[in-house]
């Protein structure tokens, strides 16, 4: 079912006060791996504007970009677009929860912890304390969120798609069966350049260097923890 979003302001989400609960706090080996991911990566960053019309597309075919995703009419006018894809050894309702908790202060966001999370590891578990997914609750991206550090969510319909937005930015998920154990999870994300704003240059670097290796790496770690996680289940019959 879905739900759309409601009038007023985005609530924060409730379970950010203690993520040691679900995550422990970091230790010199799982640093030393940040590190290494980090090293990885570096490459991308500064590459990312020659490869751009490639990127942009990564991971998806011609089918998936040409096609609706929610949040597409928002930003009509946005400088930056970009869907990517990945297919995952596991069910859409098994990919789902992986979604539902991302978020600083819940379960990260499954890339460059060093980057996005604060040094925090990512979870390789589903938490149901996090999978408490709300029209109008915030994802932050800092400890102390603002607006402009935060998506809201704005609308879903579980476990087929999920749209989250920002001021000048909206990121779509579809979750699409790829056959009876396989999913196929397309991103898409449209971001305005607010040429008028003091941090606008930023938003620009953030989107050109930053967005694509940090999007594969994510996509690849949620295809890495729905895959092992499904290998744990108990097979049917």
């Amino acid at each position: 079912m879905s739900k759309h979003l409601v009038a007023g302001r985005p609530e924060p989400t409730t379970h950010a006060a203690n993520p040691s609960l679900w995550s422990p706090p970091p230790t010199w080996s799982g640093l030393a791996g940040q590190v290494r991911d980090v090293i990885d990566d570096l490459p991308r960053f500064p590459a990312a504007p020659l490869q751009r019309r490639w990127h942009q597309t990564w991971g998806a075919t011609q089918a998936e970009v040409a096609a609706e995703m929610p949040g597409d009419r928002l930003f009509p006018r946005a400088q930056y677009r970009c869907t990517r894809a990945i297919t995952i050894g596991a069910s859409p309702e098994k990919v789902w929860p992986w979604l539902v908790q991302v978020g600083c202060l819940r379960g990260g966001w499954y890339a460059d912890d060093l980057l996005d999370n604060f040094a925090r590891p990512s979870v390789r578990r589903i938490v149901p304390e996090l999978q408490d997914l709300r029209v109008g609750q915030w994802l932050a991206w800092v400890p102390k969120p603002s607006e402009r550090t935060a998506f809201v969510v704005d609308s879903f319909a579980r476990p087929s798609w999920l749209l989250w937005r920002s001021p000048n930015r909206t990121w779509a998920w579809r979750l699409i069966p790829h056959d009876s154990e396989r999913t196929r999870l397309v991103a898409r994300m449209h971001t305005v350049y607010e040429w008028r704003r003091p941090l606008a240059l930023g938003t620009v670097l953030l989107m050109e260097l930053a967005d694509y290796p940090m999007m594969r790496r994510m996509l690849l770690g949620i295809r890495e923890r729905a895959e092992a996680e499904q290998a744990l289940a108990p097979e049917s019959g």
